[in-house]
């Protein structure tokens, strides 16, 4: 995946936490990826194959 300016990241071997805010039955799952300097990597933890949010970490 590339990111930012033109920065390669292989977020294949990353570590994703799922967030506080989700729920123990299944809904709103939502997983970050700290550490990646620049952006927080966000994903749907029920389809962790699909897309990949990459905002700013000053976002």
């Amino acid at each position: 995946m590339t990111i930012g300016k033109g920065t390669d990241v292989n977020l294949a071997r990353t570590t994703w936490r799922k967030s506080s805010y989700s729920n123990a039955e299944g809904g709103a799952c939502v997983e970050v990826a700290p550490g990646i300097p620049g952006v927080v990597p966000v994903r749907d933890s029920k389809v962790t194959a699909g897309p990949v949010l990459t905002p700013s970490a000053s976002a």
